[in-house]
């Protein structure tokens, strides 16, 4: 065969595998993509209810009826946007929404227990000052309540016993749940614990000096390669540092299992936290050849402000699967 065939057919080759194979290519991929995150968003967490929610704020009196995934099974993030209005959540301040855990949490328990019907928020997120304000006059929150941080919620289900449900809660061990009396019950989606007006420390101290400083990410299972956000909760003071590393901790043997970068815009080695922003706001990608499992996240302090406050933190229970 001659230099100058030759020399066609692989012209040829080279056209049919650009304009016709590789956008066929591209296509198929990329439709692969959106089913992997379709089928991820649908168990995204540990605790999902039928993905249906009907809130209403009993004091400002928004409400919000929706669904919290679309038919194709992605996160419907404009839901969440109506969600926040009715916490008198600051979406756009805040960047971020309230916490998606919580959310999914109240949609597990309240179908439980009342499915279908209506979920009334006595309160839902509260700024610093305005939280402060309640202290002050005697009430029942904390100093780090996990409300300042779009992760609490303090609601009730007309017909519910708030007690029942609150044994409802605190046998699945999954977040915090406390009970005052009455109906109404807080809920939040920070380190697993459970407490009556008794037993809450409310006014102890206990949590000063970042001693009950909390780690927690976004969702609950995530890909092989994917990234990840982690956020700071429970902090009585800014103005202490993380280390440039961050290490995946097996449930399974409980080994460290592998050391990971943290992504921010500097390269120290000790990273300060001096705002709740900068809290929320952590990122690292977790490996594509790591394999499937149960991890948490160990995360340690490089400056402490406070000798009381603990030398690392360990996040909650994450799975990783493959893409």
């Amino acid at each position: 065969m001659s230099t100058i065939r030759l020399t066609i057919y692989y012209n040829l080759f080279r056209f049919l595998l650009l304009y016709q194979l590789l956008p066929l290519f591209l296509i198929v991929s990329s439709v692969c993509a959106e089913f992997d995150q379709k089928d991820l968003d649908k168990k995204r967490f540990f605790f999902m209810g039928d993905g249906k929610l009907h809130i209403k704020n009993v004091i400002t009196g928004k409400e919000a009826n929706v669904a919290l995934l679309r038919a194709d099974g992605t996160l419907n993030r404009s839901s969440f946007e109506r969600i926040d209005e009715v916490f008198n959540f600051p979406t756009a301040l805040k960047g971020e929404n309230v916490s998606l855990r919580l959310i999914f949490l109240l949609d597990y328990f309240s179908d439980l227990v009342a499915p279908g019907k209506t979920i009334m928020i006595k309160s839902g997120y509260r700024s610093e000052d305005y939280n402060a304000e309640i202290r002050k006059k005697g009430g029942n929150t904390a100093r780090t309540s996990t409300h300042i941080d779009g992760m609490a919620v303090d609601f009730y289900i007309e017909g519910i016993d708030g007690k029942r449900l609150w044994h409802i809660v605190k046998e699945h061990q999954c977040c915090g749940v406390g009970h005052y009396g009455g109906d109404v019950i807080h809920l939040d989606s920070g380190r697993p614990r459970f407490w009556e007006a008794h037993t809450s420390k409310v006014h102890t101290g206990e949590s000063d000096y970042n001693r009950k400083i909390y780690l927690s990410t976004e969702y609950d299972r995530y890909k092989n390669g994917e990234k990840v956000r982690l956020s700071l909760s429970s902090i009585s003071d800014f103005g202490f540092g993380i280390k440039n590393s961050l290490f995946l901790i097996s449930q399974k043997d409980h080994t460290v299992s592998i050391t990971l970068a943290v992504e921010h815009h500097g390269k120290e080695e000790c990273f300060m936290i001096n705002d709740r922003r900068t809290s929320r706001f952590i990122y690292f990608y977790i490996p594509k050849d790591i394999k499937n499992g149960k991890y948490r996240i160990k995360m340690d302090f490089c400056y402490k402000p406070f000798e009381q406050m603990p030398n690392e933190v360990l996040s909650n229970e994450i799975e990783i699967t493959e893409n």
